[in-house]
């Protein structure tokens, strides 16, 4: 009875006590963050990997390839022709070199090889750029889904770097696009614990293996979608890394909804009618994808929102939760108001779409997202740092800039981090947009 009268007088509040509390309470947050029992974690650099130009996969290329694969059952063909008209993605995303092939010739050795080419080529980018001598790295975590050999992908970065023998290496998989935030939360966890250490993180996805040679409709769909690309990124906790690192990690947040079956069988890799295996993705994808951003917002209103937004998004959702109105309309806070940029994940125009509608974000904010989907593709777990790369490369990142990276997966998982910019980024004369970014934005249907 108590927490219903109190719950009742805080939706009474008028919106000057709400802004009376709201500054009470951020004085109190303000003087509490300075305390912190664990050293920092930044962001030193990181780079993406570009592929060759002859790895390019455009429309007229790409169909050649369905109409090989596909040549008993052309409406399989006219099928992902038209997913790909409408997928915002452009005439430069890359493809493996066994896909490229005419016809394709994917194999376990030909995975392996786009695992050297794109995990080799940006780490042998991101050591020239930082200067890092790969015997000073003290943990490695390295996330890739669907191909996990072994040795693993850990093993064979250690073995080309000769690193150290005591490095804490880590090898992730099955973990979907999501990955690369999971990576960031176990760098940033291991860093936690032991002082003065360098963690590198790459984070891809080889899709060699999962090109999908069937007629499943919703196994077909990743063939339109995922594409070629990498990222290697350099964290450390060493206080001299404190004005020369790009960024400072704020927030880590990660949440789950696998509990509900529609959400654990909306990305599914499994094997169609004829055998062939291929990851299925199901027609409540986007819907999905809503619900975990929404779960997702609510494990992370209460650190990143002004406390004004989030005292309106609590009234809003105790009436609806506690007091059981329904017909409520839910209160999208402004997000504007706790971050600067945003790097959401570049899974398709659909998602995109839905997390701008669930954010209430406009076409600007969204802007980073659906170009990397135009020039890369899906890249899955690796998108986030092409996005990123695209505000720096447009002159964007200002000193104590905010940028929130949402990433999502299968499981289902959504995944949220915070960076703040320690300086003001100059325009890079290398990385993957320096000979393409002054044709973007372009306007994508």
């Amino acid at each position: 009875m108590i927490l219903v009268t109190l719950l009742s007088f805080f939706i009474s509040l008028s919106y000057e006590t709400i802004i009376f509390c709201s500054f009470s309470i951020t004085i109190t947050i303000f003087s509490l963050s300075f305390i912190s029992k664990y050293p920092s974690t930044y962001l030193v650099d990181y780079t993406c990997c570009k592929p060759p130009n002859t790895l390019r996969s455009p429309s007229h290329s790409f169909l050649k390839h369905s109409r090989l694969n596909l040549s008993s059952n052309l409406e399989s063909v006219d099928f992902q022709m038209k997913v790909l008209a409408r997928s915002g993605l452009g005439e430069e995303t890359y493809l493996p070199p066994a896909i490229c092939e005419l016809p394709p010739t994917p194999s376990y050795e030909a995975s392996r090889k786009e695992a050297e080419l794109v995990i080799f080529s940006s780490l042998d980018s991101l050591f020239n750029k930082t200067g890092l001598n790969p015997l000073d790295v003290d943990i490695l975590v390295v996330n890739c889904s669907v191909f996990s050999p072994a040795p693993s992908l850990t093993s064979m970065i250690l073995r080309k770097y000769n690193m150290r023998e005591n490095v804490k290496s880590f090898n992730l998989s099955g973990m979907g696009c999501s990955a690369g935030l999971i990576s960031v939360n176990l760098a940033h966890d291991l860093l936690k614990t032991h002082a003065n250490s360098n963690a590198i993180i790459v984070t891809t996805e080889i899709i060699t293996l999962f090109y999908y040679t069937g007629k499943d409709r919703s196994m077909l769909l990743p063939n339109c979608l995922f594409r070629m690309g990498g990222a290697s990124v350099f964290l450390s906790n060493k206080k001299s890394f404190r004005k020369q690192s790009k960024y400072l990690l704020l927030h880590v947040v990660r949440t789950h909804i696998g509990s509900c079956d529609e959400a654990y069988n909306c990305i599914h890799e499994r094997e169609d009618s004829e055998g062939k295996i291929g990851i299925s993705l199901s027609k409540k994808l986007t819907s999905i994808a809503g619900q975990a951003l929404t779960a997702n917002i609510h494990a992370f209103a209460l650190q990143i929102l002004p406390t004004t937004e989030l005292l309106f998004f609590l009234k809003t959702l105790i009436v609806k939760k506690v007091f059981k109105q329904k017909n409520t309309k839910p209160y999208i806070p402004d997000f504007k108001r706790a971050f600067e940029h945003f790097c959401l994940h570049a899974g398709g125009r659909g998602v995109i779409n839905e997390m701008q509608k669930e954010l209430g974000l406009s076409w600007e904010d969204m802007e980073p997202s659906r170009m990397t989907l135009h020039r890369f593709g899906n890249t899955s777990s690796s998108s986030l740092w092409y996005e990123l790369s695209y505000l720096e490369a447009k002159g964007r990142m200002k000193k104590g800039d905010r940028v929130w990276q949402i990433a999502l997966g299968s499981g289902f998982k959504c995944n949220s981090a915070v960076w703040k910019c320690n300086m003001d980024i100059k325009t890079s004369s290398d990385g993957p947009w320096f000979d393409c970014i002054d044709r973007y934005p372009i306007h994508v249907s």
